[in-house]
């Protein structure tokens, strides 16, 4: 993303995904190839380390130059579902209910109870408290909700709604979808709990039929033509193709 310069690169952001992977295996019998192990190799590159990188190719070999990155400006930030971290947190946590004073436990939603996490909580997970020591701010984030899933759907740069537009405009038609159908899509995704991934698949299993049976259809019956999504057709996919195009 630097552009192999040394310089920028060196101030530069870099997002690690998946960290919550490298959490040591609480079966001490089974081999534990990608914990602790690299979670003790990745502590010189977040304490700050000279490290031997190789330019424009992603894999060291002896044809591939390699130069110098000091990694003491980067920021790093490590990222993660932490699936099970919720219930280590809960157990520390808990209120005493017992006597006049004590408090009834509460029962909060993953936020709730994530937005309290602790060093501690994250070594109980399977963290080396070396490497939880060297990452000093841990922040919780919200579920996304139905007005997040529609951003989602529309703003980014390979939106869903404009790689079909894309899709279905080469056929000479041009794809809408109503404010309504969006929200309805939004609706799904956030009943199925799959987070942004399951628009993809409630996108494909609405579209897919259109996708094949517009290039079929003659062209006087679809050139210039608008297609427009409605919530009828998002709740009912059965709808004829006909009836959508105006």
């Amino acid at each position: 993303a630097a552009g192999n310069d040394v310089e920028r690169c060196q101030q530069g952001i870099i997002f690690i995904d998946e960290i919550d992977k490298l959490a040591k295996k609480k079966n001490a019998n089974q081999r534990d190839v990608s914990g602790e192990s690299v979670q003790q190799g990745m502590l010189k590159l977040l304490e700050g380390a000279d490290v031997e990188v190789p330019i424009g190719a992603s894999s060291k070999n002896a044809m591939v130059p390699t130069t110098t990155i000091n990694t003491r400006n980067i920021l790093f930030i490590c990222g993660g579902s932490f699936d099970g971290l919720e219930p280590i947190v809960a157990r520390r946590e808990k209120q005493k209910s017992l006597g006049f004073g004590g408090e009834l436990a509460k029962k909060s939603g993953s936020y709730e109870i994530l937005s309290k996490v602790q060093p501690e909580d994250l070594v109980t997970y399977g963290f080396i408290p070396e490497l939880v020591g060297r990452i000093p701010v841990l922040v919780a984030l919200e579920e996304l909700d139905k007005n997040a899933f529609i951003k989602i759907l529309q703003e980014p740069r390979n939106a869903l709604v404009k790689q079909y537009k894309k899709i279905i405009g080469m056929d000479g038609v041009n794809l809408e979808f109503t404010p309504e159908a969006l929200e309805r899509v939004a609706e799904l995704a956030v009943a199925k709990k799959t987070g942004a991934r399951g628009l993809r698949s409630i996108m494909e299993n609405m579209m897919i039929d259109i996708e094949y049976e517009l290039p079929s259809m003659p062209e006087s019956e679809k050139a210039g033509k608008k297609l427009l999504i409605t919530p009828e057709f998002v709740n009912d996919k059965n709808i004829p193709l006909e009836n959508l195009l105006q």
